[in-house]
């Protein structure tokens, strides 16, 4: 990563990292879980279960925590979704199933279900208990590219079902979002690892690290290998400014270094500028000026086009960074690069509004902020050329995604697909739930 005088590591004392990389949300303890779970009414047409995209019986589960019977609330939580301990750190359950909650008044707060959630899984983690178990061997096999969250609940249902599953994956560690996009914040002490070796805890997954589609096998490859294909690639295109200068030294993708951060043994060797500008308004762009803050940037701005009701990251997400410093400019869009001996030194922005038909539009005043990094959090796209690379197979598409029925299934009648390749959401759970959702269909089609 390229430094300069104003972009350097070891900003803040040791002690400093270890605290602002700790974790975000303190685990409830027994006694104060059994006091929150107390607080649920334990809804027959629970609105919450409905709010979950895993479809997960939160009243049962929270009942079950209420009655100490910790183990059979994970079962409850994991045997609809897999990866239920990222989700219980990550998910925006403020939108999600505490949105929905029927305590969420004016007058009381709603039951803190994720909470809850991640008592019960921490719990079943920590004890180290097996809790499902394979089905009979089915003989077939079945290949999943790509080990984010769609992939490994594909190939835990898969596994349990009776098929031998192998996960190709093109980075070094399989756990995709929640290894590589996720601040560290909210899953710290390496927990995406730990829930990966629960997944795999379970037998018949074979990992395959370092092997791509497009670079070392085809889709016909898959398909002529395999009995069923599940692809879940995730988004590997980022999206650019379209400005002139954009390779300026301290212009960087925010998807790339958070990745780095997660991937360093050492946060005093991060590089991070005094001045730091963040152009997004999603949870990407949450998280890389909230880490980046807590890396040691004195003055971190968030710019985003249109207005704070439009933003994709949670009125959560936005409060979380505005008191860890974080200043949110909302109407404003990039407009120009300015450097000096080809390293950023300011940008311009136009202030941008509405027009008569409610679309945005420049108003063609301008302010300029000075800056010494500045990332770009503005979405990410599906990349198809692998999928095509060595293959005479080809997947219809929609809206520049692969596109799918209602069971996952693509054009091809043997490859399913999920996850952000398919949804684009950037959502752990969602993508759970592709990956549950798709196995069941391979399964029966298998069978038939």
């Amino acid at each position: 990563m390229t430094a300069s005088a104003d972009i350097q590591a070891g900003r803040l004392r040791p002690d400093d990292y270890v605290e602002n990389f700790n974790d975000v949300h303190p685990p409830l303890d027994r006694k104060r879980a059994v006091i929150e779970a107390s607080r649920c009414y334990y809804c027959y047409d629970a609105p919450c279960v409905e709010a979950c995209p895993t479809g997960i019986d939160i009243p049962s589960f929270i009942r079950k925590i209420a009655t100490d019977n910790v183990k059979g609330s994970a079962v409850d939580i994991l045997s609809e979704n897999i990866m239920g301990g990222a989700c219980a750190r990550v998910c925006p359950t403020e939108i999600l199933c505490e949105g929905e909650c029927v305590r969420n008044t004016q007058e009381e707060k709603p039951v803190k279900i994720g909470e809850l959630q991640r008592f019960a899984t921490d719990r079943l983690f920590e004890s180290g208990a097996e809790v499902f178990e394979r089905a009979p061997s089915s003989g077939k096999t079945v290949a999943v590219v790509g080990g984010g969250p769609a992939g490994l609940s594909a190939a835990h249902r898969l596994s349990m079902l009776g098929h031998d599953v192998v996960v190709f994956e093109a980075r070094d560690k399989v756990g995709g979002l929640n290894e590589y996009g996720i601040a560290a914040y909210k899953v710290p002490h390496d927990f995406a690892q730990r829930e990966v070796e629960f997944i795999l805890s379970l037998g018949g997954i074979e990992l395959r690290c370092g092997e791509a589609i497009g670079k070392d096998f085809s889709l016909s490859d898959l398909r002529r290998d395999y009995d069923a294909v599940f692809l879940s690639m995730g988004m590997a295109g980022v999206n650019a400014l379209g400005l002139e200068n954009e390779d300026l030294a301290g212009v960087v993708d925010a998807v790339d270094y958070i990745a780095e951060l997660r991937q360093s043994g050492d946060l005093s060797k991060l590089p991070v500028g005094r001045k730091v500008v963040v152009i997004g308004g999603g949870n990407t762009a949450i998280d890389i000026a909230v880490q980046t803050r807590r890396l040691g940037a004195e003055d971190v701005t968030l710019v985003y086009r249109r207005g704070k009701e439009n933003m994709n990251a949670t009125w959560h997400e936005q409060d979380f960074a505005q008191l860890n410093g974080v200043k949110i400019k909302h109407w404003a869009q990039p407009a120009r690069l300015i450097g000096k001996d080809g390293q950023v030194k300011e940008i311009e922005f136009e202030y941008t509004q509405l027009d008569d038909n409610g679309r945005l539009m420049g108003t063609g005043d301008h302010f300029t902020l000075l800056v010494d990094q500045v990332f770009k959090a503005i979405g990410q796209t599906f990349v198809p050329t692998p999928l095509v690379n060595g293959s005479a197979d080809v997947l219809e598409l929609n809206g520049g995604r692969i596109a799918v029925n209602e069971d996952r299934q693509t054009s091809l009648p043997d490859v399913w697909a999920g996850g952000d390749c398919v949804t684009g959401d950037d959502l752990t759970v969602v993508a759970v739930q592709d990956g549950k959702v798709a196995a069941a269909a391979i399964d029966r089609k298998l069978r038939s």
